[in-house]
């Protein structure tokens, strides 16, 4: 298995933080067989403390939904669009505008939404809904203002944008995304 360098530096503090290695976890939430990936978050999490990202690591690995874990990494993006077909040009605009900044960043499928990496994640880019694109943001300690929505607590992201057009792609959001792409580098 192929590992990025964040997912091997996060599997690595997973052992020297719990005691147990990512198999160990692995085999853990197996023998629950939990069909959903927020029902093993909530047991991780619940059940033995863990943190969200490593829930998060542990589940995507035990369900095979990371893109370590998929064989061709462009069939996850596919099958995210799949019914929403309508939504993929917003994904591919902010892939051209996030790539203006630099070309230093991960681009990491995921079954339900794609993460953007530099030395941390910086934004996530989910087809929600059919009628519904969210950009999930990281950018802790910033109000949210404008189209910039503070997140749940404890979600991936402090916050997000929603988007249901590509001309809703305006400077306000690209200037938010930049923000949190130079704050992750």
């Amino acid at each position: 298995m192929d590992l990025d360098k964040a997912t091997q530096t996060m599997i690595d503090n997973l052992y020297k933080n719990t005691g147990k290695s990512l198999s160990e976890w692995i085999e853990l939430v197996t023998k629950e067989n939990f069909s959903k990936h927020g029902e093993i978050l909530k047991f991780l999490k619940e059940q033995h403390g863990l943190t969200h990202g490593f829930a998060n690591l542990i589940a995507h690995k035990a369900k095979g939904s990371d893109a370590g874990s998929a064989e061709n990494q462009d069939d996850l993006i596919v099958k995210q669009y799949q019914g929403k077909e309508h939504l993929r040009p917003i994904y591919d605009k902010l892939l051209s505008e996030i790539e203006k900044h630099g070309q230093d960043f991960e681009i990491a499928p995921k079954n339900t939404y794609v993460s953007l990496r530099r030395k941390k994640q910086f934004a996530i880019l989910n087809p929600a809904t059919k009628t519904r694109f969210e950009i999930g943001i990281n950018l802790k300690g910033q109000e949210a203002q404008g189209k910039l929505l503070a997140e749940k607590p404890n979600s991936m992201c402090s916050h997000k944008i929603n988007i249901a057009a590509l001309e809703e792609i305006d400077e306000e959001v690209v200037g938010w995304i930049k923000l949190a792409y130079d704050h992750a580098g």
